[in-house]
């Protein structure tokens, strides 16, 4: 954000410009407000979006003594927080930083032109000097008319209801409406994707009142003449629920990355609802495609390691590092790039963007940030895997094509460039008239670009529900 309101005393508050802001400064947040800078909550509670640099779907539960970064979005409470990095010591800055350093790098066709050229080019030079002195001096009358002159970026990235388990006896139609009436009056950062849901089952809302939220533990309200409490183990034992195993039959859903949420009728056992962030249909597709091309595939995530893990399980990912910050996505390219590997990243947000600009090949999804697609060399414009396998496809008999026009061109040049110097005249008379010499240069570069629209006919995989098919 371009300001912050800073807190000079007590009840002197006022919008600043941020770059006027100073370690240990004061600042309040409200909600809906960006954080301005990396700082510690020192006073409140809120819910804040760290999804563009941890990647992580769901907002992360913030209290007292919590660290917050500057850029990301606070979603349901107010509070005042202590500037702690500001300027260009801020992780966003440090982003940009990292991003900018990567993208400084060449790509290895580049080194390989401009190691050619290095050579190449001053070769013809001298080539072209000496040509010159030899016709200058030892050429036919007129000499100096024969001196010759030559020209030349897995989930779908959003929380979704993903069962819905009422106990035995409870109709599901009834808990849902009882669920989601209670979560329309919620600012929890799961409520919308509980609403949502329930709706997209054909299940309308039902009214309810009374409503009372308890941080840290869920929210309850009356529905129907029934208390509806909905939350974590903690709010089902403060409701009366005592029943251990029921309370310990959200395991399941939680080892497969979901959030699972308990809800009691009257302080009884109703049933589970669980939310996670769905994976792309095609994304197993997508894996598998690329295994059977020898790639291996690891996922750096800063979702929790059991989320991380489960997703991993789920689509056959061979190598999970998960908690991990931008730097250490950045790290962990340069690392694979260190031990020989050739690296492609995929990804969509701010905190891919410095992994994405390091490595091999940056591959952004086109529905994520501006930042990231900037820093990558490749942008699937779905935003679905399918595409990485596409692009490698593609990339490969792309780079095919370019050694073959460098061959081309330096061959070209190469038996050329004699002929032109007049190399063949003492033995044969013959000399390059200027005219053919032109056309021939038109004719080389003809037949690169021919070569290069070859590409047009490529045939690209399409990934089905049974693995590879050809277009």
């Amino acid at each position: 954000p371009p300001s912050a309101v800073k807190i000079f005393g007590e009840g002197d508050e006022r919008e600043v410009p941020l770059d006027e802001l100073t370690t240990g400064d004061r600042l309040r947040v409200r909600p809906g407000d960006k954080v301005p800078v990396d700082g510690e909550i020192e006073e409140g509670s809120s819910a804040i979006d760290e999804s563009m640099i941890s990647g992580e779907p769901l907002p992360v539960a913030k209290y007292a003594g919590d660290t917050v970064i500057g850029g990301t979005v606070n979603q349901t409470g107010g509070f005042i927080m202590q500037a702690i990095n500001v300027g260009k010591d801020t992780m966003l800055s440090k982003i940009v930083q990292m991003v900018a350093e990567a993208q400084r790098s060449r790509a290895p066709i580049q080194r390989l032109a401009d190691q050619v050229t290095a050579w190449f080019v001053p070769a013809v030079v001298v080539i072209a000097i000496a040509s010159f002195i030899v016709w200058s001096i030892w050429g036919p009358a007129p000499a100096l008319a024969y001196a010759v002159d030559k020209t030349g970026t897995l989930t779908m990235g959003k929380p979704d209801l993903v069962a819905v388990h009422p106990v035995e006896g409870i109709d599901e139609t009834e808990f849902l409406a009882a669920v989601a009436g209670v979560e329309m009056g919620s600012e929890h950062p799961l409520a919308h994707a509980i609403v949502e849901g329930a709706r997209a089952r054909g299940v309308s809302p039902a009214s309810a009142t009374n409503l009372a939220s308890t941080t840290g533990e869920g929210v309850e309200a009356t529905v129907s003449a029934r208390r509806v409490a909905i939350g974590n183990e903690k709010m089902m034992r403060r409701v009366g629920v005592e029943d251990e195993t029921w309370l310990g039959s959200a395991e399941s859903g939680r080892s497969q990355g979901q959030t699972v949420m308990f809800v009691a009728f009257d302080g009884r056992p109703a049933g589970r609802i669980a939310v996670a962030d769905p994976i792309k249909p095609t994304s197993a597709n997508a894996i598998a495609a690329l295994h059977a091309r020898n790639i291996r595939v690891v996922m750096l995530t800063g979702d929790s390691r059991g989320t991380a893990e489960a997703v991993a399980r789920e689509m056959g990912i061979d190598e999970v590092h998960a908690n991990v910050s931008p730097e250490d996505k950045h790290r962990e390219v340069e690392r694979l790039k260190s031990d020989g590997r050739r690296v492609a990243m995929a990804g969509d947000g701010i905190n891919d963007a410095p992994a994405l600009a390091a490595a091999d090949v940056g591959i952004a999804m086109g529905t994520g940030t501006d930042v990231a697609i900037e820093s990558a060399g490749v942008t699937l414009v779905r935003g679905d895997l399918t595409g990485v396998v596409q692009a490698i496809v593609l990339s490969r008999a792309t780079m095919r094509n370019i050694r073959q026009n460098l061959f081309f061109a330096f061959a070209y040049n190469t038996l050329g460039i004699p002929v032109a110097a007049g190399v063949l005249f003492p033995f044969t008379g013959l000399l390059l008239n200027p005219m053919i010499a032109a056309a021939a240069m038109s004719l080389s570069s003809v037949s690169v670009i021919g070569n290069a629209l070859r590409l047009r006919g490529l045939k690209l995989p399409v990934l089905g529900g049974q693995g590879v098919d050809r277009a």
